[in-house]
């Protein structure tokens, strides 16, 4: 967990197959279900794109913390995923 965060935002589609191949070793590494502080962490290693699918992958791990890790809209200027976690929980009824 410490190590995935202090790695920092996941690399974008630029990167080479070692580096997203590390990345998501380390997400399948993380116990589940993740605490809040871990959740919002995590929140702040979104990239600037799906990054093959490893986005997806912490999105479901954040998933896994209490609920919602996100409790006011992002900013219209915040990052994709940002905005995808929270209409997950809009949609999901846990915020309004």
């Amino acid at each position: 967990m410490q190590a995935f965060v202090a790695d920092g935002p996941l690399p974008g589609w630029d990167a080479d197959g070692e580096e997203i191949d590390r990345r998501c070793d380390q997400i399948e590494a993380i116990a589940k279900p993740v605490t809040g502080d871990e959740a919002r962490a995590l929140i702040t290693c979104f990239g600037p794109d799906d990054c093959y699918g490893v986005a997806w992958a912490l999105l479901h791990l954040i998933e896994t913390g209490p609920n919602p890790v996100l409790t006011t809209a992002p900013a219209s200027d915040a990052n994709e995923w940002h905005h995808r976690l929270w209409a997950r929980i809009v949609n999901s009824g846990l915020a309004p």
